[in-house]
């Protein structure tokens, strides 16, 4: 696999920024996220952060805290910029946003059928810890979830 240069940045996702995040949501989910949605994550306060590649909004990732616990809702890079990095350089940020917000865990659904992404979480720390059944719609009904954690406070730490 290539990996890319480091030349990305991160920047926080704006109301303005919704209708450009579709594009890249559309084309990375088969069922994706609603302009509503993304615009009541920003509102609420969610971790709503933007990766930029070469000048290009290529991924979007958002990440609830609340209670010692963080939640990554949603991580999506534009298919033609996956497999060179990008995406586990943006849940890098995401886990990093909620070790600064002080989260003890962060959690995240992934579908049964992504072995890819899978693949790229366990790499990166994250423990099945169990399934949700029938969480995701599919075209053909609904389809499981595989539910990771990763555990964020290094023992001896409070």
């Amino acid at each position: 696999m290539a990996t890319v240069a480091l030349d990305h940045e991160f920047r926080r996702m704006n109301l303005a920024d919704v209708e450009q995040v579709l594009v890249n949501e559309r084309r990375g989910y088969t069922h994706p996220w609603t302009a509503g949605i993304f615009r009541d994550c920003i509102k609420s306060g969610y971790e709503c952060w933007l990766l930029h590649y070469a000048g290009h909004l290529v991924g979007h990732g958002i990440l609830s805290m609340a209670a010692g616990e963080s939640h990554l809702l949603n991580v999506c890079v534009h298919p033609d910029y996956q497999g060179n990095g990008l995406g586990r350089r943006l849940v890098e940020h995401m886990v990093d946003l909620a070790r600064a917000g002080h989260a003890r865990s962060i959690f995240l659904e992934v579908r049964s059928s992504n072995g890819v992404a899978y693949g790229l979480y366990e790499s990166m720390g994250f423990n099945e810890i169990g399934i949700r059944p029938n969480y995701y719609p599919s075209y053909l009904g609904r389809e499981d979830a595989r539910v990771l954690a990763m555990e964020l406070i290094q023992p001896g730490r409070l």
